[in-house]
């Protein structure tokens, strides 16, 4: 394979460690062994010498360059699953995607993918912004619900693209997490993998900047404990994003098998829903919102709490409070 048909990250290293933990960390779609392998096959150089010796040890400041091969070409074959479409037109199309539905094709998922049932739709996509995700200009993970957007062809992908690379694309997503935060947050932490679970991500002093806005809608409090509402405003879109930092900061979101934890409350799967989103298209010259509506499973599960907040407040008990203050509180790394 060319060199020239290779991605290149280039980075440099801020703390002293092996250089495969280092380009595992600073490169959240390669697990350790993977980035082994491409040490020992020759794409790595530290200060412009190749190193193929995956413990080799880097110092702060040295200069890390990784040549990351295109992901094998898997075969894309249109399957007639059904969408649910918000929008569609010449140069876009907007998706409600279902929690369950995995965005693209990758390691165990060879077919039912989005993208998939995309193609059986749109069979012109094929090769719009990449072979392995025709005409995708973010994701979203398997269990989050929402809003997705699709290019139609390459002058639209790109139109999108730079918008989200510009950070000019607002996104709103609604969370249930466990516990009453404060009313409003700012949350800045940089995320890379987990150096002790590479199937996870985490707050790593070295990882990439990340910045979450949240604000809380409404606060619970009865037979199932205490719960919150939150409208939340992911500035940057790092992997698993608004699941590791409200973790982080003390309030995971309910239903997350990966960075939450138990709860008497009967949630059917993670409750995160990507409720809008804001975007110029190419064929409109001011910013359009799409909305996907809270899917009932997780509307089910609200109903839950207002009905035990009925039930305290029959009791004496604490009222839900709507959240409305102008105090922002900011929580880092």
């Amino acid at each position: 394979m060319s060199v020239d048909a290779m991605r290149i990250e280039t980075f440099v290293v801020e703390t002293a460690d092996r250089l495969d933990r280092v380009i595992a960390a600073r490169c959240p779609e390669l697990s350790r062994s993977a980035a082994q392998r491409l040490i020992e096959a020759g794409h790595v150089q530290v200060n412009g010498t190749p190193i193929q010796r995956p413990a080799h040890r880097v110092r702060p400041g040295d200069r890390i360059i990784v040549h990351i091969p295109p992901p094998e070409p898997m075969d894309l074959t249109p399957e007639p699953i059904p969408l649910d479409i918000l929008y569609e037109d010449a140069d876009v199309l907007v998706i409600h995607k279902p929690a369950g539905m995995v965005v693209h094709p990758g390691a165990g998922h060879a077919s039912g993918t989005l993208i998939h049932a995309v193609l059986a739709h749109c069979p012109d996509l094929k090769g719009v912004g990449g072979v392995l995700r025709p005409g995708l200009v973010h994701r979203l993970d398997k269990e989050t619900s929402g809003v997705l957007l699709i290019a139609k062809h390459e002058p639209a992908y790109r139109f999108l693209q730079a918008q989200f690379k510009a950070r000019t694309v607002r996104k709103v997503y609604d969370a249930l997490v466990i516990g009453h935060p404060p009313p409003e947050g700012l949350i800045e932490a940089p995320i890379a993998r987990d150096p002790r679970h590479r199937q996870r991500m985490a707050v790593v002093p070295t990882g990439r900047p990340a910045r979450t806005r949240y604000r809380v809608v409404r606060t619970y409090e009865g037979r199932w404990g205490r719960y919150a509402l939150l409208e939340v405003y992911p500035e940057t879109g790092r992997t698993h994003q608004i699941r590791v930092h409200l973790a982080y900061v003390g309030y995971p979101v309910v239903g997350d098998p990966v960075y939450g934890r138990r709860t008497a409350l009967p949630c059917p799967r993670l409750f995160l829903h990507a409720r809008s989103i804001t975007v110029r298209l190419p064929s409109r010259p001011e910013p359009v919102t799409f909305e996907a509506p809270l899917p009932a499973d997780l509307t089910g599960v609200l109903e839950l709490l207002e009905n035990a907040q009925a039930s305290a407040e029959e009791s004496g008990g604490r009222s839900a409070l709507p959240a409305h203050s102008s105090k922002t509180t900011t929580l880092s790394s």
